[in-house]
């Protein structure tokens, strides 16, 4: 019973009967319309709530969320692309492309002197016009100086390099969770100190060299990330790493 009072809900939804924002019909009407004891429809909204598709809270009826955009982080796609294959127009604006010194993890990522010039770039990524993802791109030298021929507000970095002849090997992603700083707060326009998730990538050329370090701040309101594991670890170890103990 409570498969299909799930899917009739997920249709209403699907259809914009349901529009984000509007609230779920309450338990008691549900329970009235199905002919049953509150039980299944509690766990119709469950499944709902779970697939994210609504949130509850006490004291509220449940409510219908804007669908967060979902991006896999067990493939390397670039962001322009992925926009275009979820039905989003992707739009970009280049805050600052420069040549500076490496902190010192980013000099022991690329194995190069802290004194040797790296190429930064900040650049604000969108969805439809929202401000979704904030990038902070760290290359070698030798790749980054390539960017200062190229307009980063029209064009996927990723093809771009590319076509330069630096294509993406091999890709290493880490995943956590940060509280916005101020720059992530003033560019997302999402209130300081309020949850971001942070994509940090190392990325390797053919050779096996690492060309890039990337620290990409996402709404995360607005997008969520997906694994999918073909197979695992018979430790975890490649899946589960502890930070702290």
């Amino acid at each position: 019973m409570y498969k299909q009072i799930a899917d009739d809900l997920r249709r209403r939804i699907a259809s914009g009967q349901l529009a984000p924002g509007d609230d779920v019909p309450s338990e008691g009407e549900l329970a009235e319309r199905w002919s049953t004891s509150r039980g299944p429809i509690r766990n119709a909204l469950a499944a709902l709530r779970g697939e994210g598709l609504i949130e509850t809270g006490r004291g509220r009826p449940a409510r219908v969320v804007e669908r967060k955009a979902h991006q896999a982080v067990d493939v390397s796609i670039p962001f322009t692309k992925w926009a275009r294959e979820i039905g989003t127009v992707p739009g970009a604006e280049t805050q600052e492309v420069s040549l500076r010194r490496p902190d010192l993890a980013q000099a022991e990522i690329f194995g190069i002197e802290p004194t040797q010039l790296v190429v930064h770039v900040l650049r604000l990524r969108s969805l439809d016009g929202r401000p979704t993802m904030l990038e902070r791109l760290t290359f070698t030298e030798e790749v980054g100086r390539h960017l200062f021929d190229a307009d980063l507000d029209t064009v996927s970095i990723t093809e771009f390099l590319d076509s330069r002849g630096y294509g993406y090997t091999d890709i290493d992603h880490e995943i956590d969770a940060k509280a916005a700083d101020s720059l992530d707060a003033r560019l997302l326009e999402i209130e300081e100190g309020s949850p971001v998730l942070r994509l940090r990538r190392v990325t390797r050329d053919d050779a096996g060299r690492v060309f890039e370090v990337s620290d990409d701040r996402y709404r995360s309101d607005i997008v969520r990330f997906t694994v999918s594991a073909s197979g695992r670890s018979q430790r975890g170890s490649h899946y589960v790493r502890p930070i702290a103990f």
